[in-house]
C-alpha cells in the first residue's frame, strides 16, 4: 500500500508545486506590468535652472528670429545687442565710442546692459554731454559695465572689477539683483557668443 501510495503522493505536491508557481508568476507579471508605467517626468534640477535666463522683462525677447536667445548665442555681444529692440541706445552709445569690435572680440565678459529706458531715465544734460565725448566720458561709462569673466546667477554677488578700472558691486540671490544698490537686473543670464548680459534698468555711473 505504501508504494501505491508514494505516486499518488508525489503527483499532488506536484500539483500544489504547479499552482503555487503558477501564483508566483501571476504575481510577477503583475508586478512587471506595474513596473513598465512611465515613471513622472523629474524635476527641473538645480542646474538647469541656473542656467537659463530670468527676470520679468525676458518675456520681451522673441521667440524665434534674430533676437531669439537661441540667435543671441550665436553672436558676439555687441552684435547680439543691435539685434534687441530695447538695447537700441545703448548700441548707438557703443557705435558712437567705437567700441563694436572691442566687444565683439573680447573673449568671457559679463556685460551689464542698460535698457532704453535706462538711458532715457538720465538727465538730457548727463546723457548728451556723455554722447558728446566719446572717445573720453562716453567710452569711461560704458566699459565700466563691462566685467571679465562670464558671472552665472550663483557667482553675481559681490564686487567685480571692470574694464575701466573702478569697482561694481552687486547684490541679491536667485532672480532678484541689483547693481551698486540701486540698478535692478530686469532680464539675466543671456548668452551670447562671447559673453553672459545682464539687462538692468538704470545706467551705472563710475565714481569720479
Amino acid at each position: 500500500m505504501f508504494r501505491l501510495l508514494r505516486p499518488r503522493r508525489a503527483a499532488l505536491v506536484g500539483v500544489l508545486g504547479m499552482a503555487l508557481l503558477g501564483a508566483a508568476c501571476s504575481s510577477n507579471d503583475s508586478g512587471s506590468s506595474a513596473s513598465q508605467t512611465p515613471p513622472a517626468a523629474p524635476p527641473t534640477s538645480a542646474s538647469s535652472m541656473a542656467s537659463a535666463p530670468f527676470g520679468a522683462a525676458c518675456s520681451a525677447v522673441p521667440a524665434s528670429g534674430a533676437g531669439s536667445l537661441e540667435a543671441l548665442a550665436q553672436d558676439p555681444v555687441a552684435t547680439a545687442a543691435s539685434n534687441t529692440p530695447d538695447l537700441s541706445t545703448l548700441v548707438t552709445a557703443v557705435k558712437k565710442a567705437d567700441l563694436v569690435d572691442t566687444l565683439n572680440s573680447a573673449q568671457g565678459i559679463t556685460v551689464f546692459a542698460p535698457i532704453n529706458n535706462a538711458f532715457s531715465a538720465l538727465p538730457k544734460a548727463t546723457l548728451d554731454k556723455a554722447l558728446g565725448d566719446p572717445d573720453g566720458l562716453l567710452t569711461t561709462v560704458l566699459t565700466y559695465h563691462v566685467v571679465e569673466g562670464q558671472l552665472s546667477p550663483d557667482q553675481l554677488a559681490g564686487s567685480h572689477k571692470t574694464l575701466q578700472g573702478g569697482t561694481l558691486e552687486v547684490n541679491g540671490s536667485g532672480e532678484d539683483f541689483k547693481v551698486n544698490g540701486n540698478s535692478a537686473v530686469v532680464c539675466g543670464n543671456i548668452k551670447t557668443a562671447n559673453a553672459t548680459v545682464y539687462l538692468i534698468d538704470q545706467v551705472l555711473l563710475p565714481q569720479s
